[in-house]
This record gives structure tokens, sequence and C-alpha cells, in this order.
């Protein structure tokens, strides 16, 4: 059975940080990409980052890039997710899912279409306050 357990939300006020993790259990870690995938109240699911232990592959959405950064712990199966410089518009639920690495590009595939990742963790909700 897998799972994906998310941790680390909160409230944060404007240009602050948090950090997000995730473990992952039940899956083989390097055949699956992690990503990270939120959504905002009234919007859709957007995915901001993905990583795959296999190849290293990391990838980021235009909207998170340089403020994101996706990371992990291979030997803990656990992804985090580091971000800085935090506004209100980043407020949303943030979850942990998996999808089956097919190829090196498989973690672009999958920000850009969140919905085809397999797993989801339950989420954990991210607040930013201006």
């Amino acid at each position: 059975q897998v799972q994906l357990v998310e941790s680390g939300g909160g409230l944060v006020q404007a240009g602050g940080s948090l950090r997000l993790s995730c473990t992952a259990s039940g899956l083989t870690f390097d055949d699956y990409v992690i990503g990270w995938v939120r959504q905002a109240p009234g919007k859709e699911r957007e995915g901001i980052a993905s990583y795959s232990s296999n190849g290293g592959n990391i990838n980021y959405a235009e909207s998170v890039e340089a403020r994101f950064t996706i990371s992990s712990d291979d030997g803990k199966n656990t992804v985090y997710l580091q971000m800085n410089n935090l506004k209100p518009e980043d407020t949303a639920d943030y979850f942990c899912a998996a999808g089956p690495r097919f190829t090196a590009y498989s973690g672009r595939v999958y920000i850009s279409n969140p919905d085809q990742f397999t797993y989801w963790g339950q989420g954990t909700q991210v607040t930013v306050s201006s």
C-alpha cells in the first residue's frame, strides 16, 4: 500500500519561508517521480516541482522557480520543498504526489499535467498573509 505523508504547512507572513516534507512508503523510490502540487481555492491544481531519484531530475513550474527548492533524502524516501520569499498568491493546499518514472522527462510531464500523478498525500495547508 503506497502512502505519502506530508508535513510542514502553516501560516507565514509574506517574505517568509516554510519547508514541506513528504515521506513515501510502499513504493520503490527510484521507480517514481515525486512531486508537489498545489491547489488554491477556486483554482485548478498546479504542479510546481518534481524530483526523480533515478537520474536526479528536478523540474519546477515558472511560478516558483528561483523561490522554491525541491530536495530529497533518498535513504529516507523523503522529499522536501523549501519555499522562500513566500507571497500571498502561494496560499494553497499543497499535496505530495507520486507517479511512475517512464523517462527522464516524466517530471516535466507531471508538472504540466499534475492529474496524471498516481498516488496522492492528504495535503497540507500553506497560508501566506500580506
